[in-house]
């Protein structure tokens, strides 16, 4: 692929800036960046003026459907141009018009509290284990976690404050005592300085490291299935859910803008679905 043009390169560098004031996420804004590019240079010898909706549609079917790449990839790709085009005032598409493709609808992945327990106790380090028992233990994202300092924690509340998490909204969730008790420990032999979490040389931890640390737990507890980290948020929420917690609730405490998303975690709740009995049951077979 040919490169874009200096001008282009501008252009992107000044979404860049206009995105950044309004504190989109660094992945956001990577993801957007890196999509575009790939988009322009597809099309380098048009500026982006010049650019039809019917030539995004090529490049829906000859680039994002030819690679077999994701329907969030597509999705991401008509956000990015969506906003690129808003941002310079640039009218030759309608950008409103772009279609996207049609979400799957995928349950997620959720472990039982006994697995969680496996992980968490895989790790001997007391850092890593204080970081996954956080995230499980009020459905952080990794991000939240990552981002909280040391005054975040109210003990005296028994609250946890996370600033800023996702669509910039500050929240509050619960302070387990038994991860209170194991941040006292931990605070006494890290004696963090800003974050409540820092890599080895200060500074706020890093996603790599945590992805890492979890990885390692899983391998070690045994557990083999395919799982990341954002299992433990999904399995919180269950977990709530099968406990009876109210739905309204588990959405402020995930930090849900709809409930809409929340109630995704009926689909994979045991509660109800344990009590019914499969008509095999009734069945006369033989042993």
């Amino acid at each position: 692929m040919k490169s874009i043009s200096s001008k282009l390169k501008e252009e992107l560098e000044a979404l860049e800036s206009w995105m950044s004031v309004r504190r989109y996420s660094n992945q956001t804004i990577s993801c957007y960046l890196s999509t575009l590019t790939v988009f322009f240079e597809y099309f380098s010898s048009y500026a982006p003026s010049e650019i039809t909706k019917e030539q995004v549609n090529q490049f829906n079917i000859h680039y994002i459907l030819q690679k077999k790449l994701s329907a969030s990839y597509q999705s991401q790709f008509v956000n990015a141009l969506k906003l690129f085009y808003r941002v310079h005032s640039i009218n030759r598409i309608e950008v409103e018009n772009l279609i996207r493709p049609k979400k799957p609808f995928q349950l997620p992945k959720v472990i039982s509290s006994e697995e969680v327990a496996q992980i968490i106790n895989a790790t001997n380090n007391l850092k890593h284990k204080c970081m996954l028992s956080i995230i499980y233990s009020g459905g952080l994202r990794r991000g939240e976690l990552l981002n909280l300092t040391i005054t975040d924690i109210d003990s005296k509340r028994m609250l946890i404050l996370i600033r800023q998490g996702k669509g910039m909204k500050d929240r509050v969730v619960p302070l387990s005592l038994v991860v209170l008790e194991m941040l006292r420990t931990y605070y006494t032999a890290y004696k963090p300085k800003q974050y409540l979490f820092e890599g080895k040389n200060g500074g706020r931890y890093s996603e790599r490291s945590i992805n890492l640390v979890f990885k390692k737990a899983v391998r070690v507890s045994g557990i083999k299935k395919l799982i990341n980290l954002h299992i433990l948020r999904h399995s919180y929420a269950t977990h709530l859910m099968e406990a009876g917690t109210n739905l309204r609730y588990i959405q402020e405490l995930l930090g849900h803008k709809s409930s809409r998303t929340t109630q995704i975690y009926t689909h994979v709740s045991t509660h109800e679905i344990n009590k019914i009995s499969s008509p095999i049951d009734k069945l006369n077979l033989k042993k």
